[in-house]
């Protein structure tokens, strides 16, 4: 056993941790490393991008406007100073071509997706990057690492981090990414941190909450990363006071050059 995995074991023996059920596992636990979520992540992108199947990524090509918008919403987040590991992780953002899907996902180390459904359903700059705020927040905080801890259990970890993981297992994180239902505490302090993204710059800090209206406002079925708690309601009532809270200045929504991204995607 080498010395990383015996420090692994030392650490959960010395939390009176009981590992079989993982169960037990505080929210906040996390055996990974920010190296590991570095290097996870590089695995879960490229298992990812080799699979358009389940995840038909937009080209590049032909779609430069588009992807150079949705990376300056990203770009003007990460220069707030605010969000942590800013020069560790790669924040790189790609977008799916998927127009039935409302969603967006983090995966560890800073990769970012969006779908086209989702890029679509809103009406305006500021609440996609209060959605990306959100996102870009459960990488900051690394709470894909945190679930994962108590999902798959130590084997599997050591398999990860020791670089000698079953390719399979790779594949089922990335689709489990993809629809990971975070904890009450995750989900709550994406949107706090959303806010904190956004108040420093011109845009609504609360731009989070109005997609969580608009979405309420749908009717229906929720989109699956919705599906957890807290209720949608209680989450525009938790960012309006946190924007309140902070003071946050900013006032712009960028409509109409958010209609003309979305009018590329046609």
């Amino acid at each position: 056993m080498n010395s990383r995995i015996t420090i692994l074991f030392a650490t959960i023996l010395l939390a009176g941790i009981s590992l079989p059920g993982c169960g037990a596992l505080k929210s906040g636990f996390n055996l990974f490393t920010v190296q590991d979520d570095i290097a996870l992540g590089k695995q879960v992108k490229a298992q990812i991008e080799s699979d358009p199947e389940q995840f038909p990524i937009l080209p590049e090509q032909g779609n430069e406007e588009v992807y150079r918008y949705i990376r300056n919403i990203t770009g003007k987040l990460l220069q707030t100073g605010k969000v942590e590991h800013k020069d560790e992780f790669a924040w790189e953002v790609k977008i799916i071509k998927d127009d039935e899907t409302l969603n967006a996902f983090a995966v560890p180390g800073g990769y970012l997706y969006v779908y086209t459904g989702l890029i679509k359903f809103l009406d305006s700059e500021e609440q996609l990057a209060g959605v990306m705020g959100h996102e870009i927040a459960h990488a900051a905080r690394r709470h894909s690492t945190q679930q994962m801890t108590k999902l798959y259990g130590l084997d599997a970890i050591r398999q990860i981090i020791t670089g000698k993981s079953d390719p399979g297992l790779i594949e089922q994180i990335a689709l489990g990414l993809a629809s990971l239902r975070f904890s009450r505490e995750h989900e709550s302090e994406a949107d706090e941190y959303s806010v904190i993204y956004l108040c420093p710059t011109d845009y609504k800090a609360d731009g989070a909450a109005a997609f969580f209206k608009k979405i309420k406002g749908k009717g229906g079925t929720p989109p699956e990363f919705l599906s957890t708690h807290p209720d949608p309601g209680n989450r525009v009532v938790a960012i309006e006071k946190k924007a309140s809270e902070l003071a946050c200045k900013g006032n712009k929504t960028f409509q109409s050059e958010y209609q003309r991204i979305k009018n590329l995607l046609d």
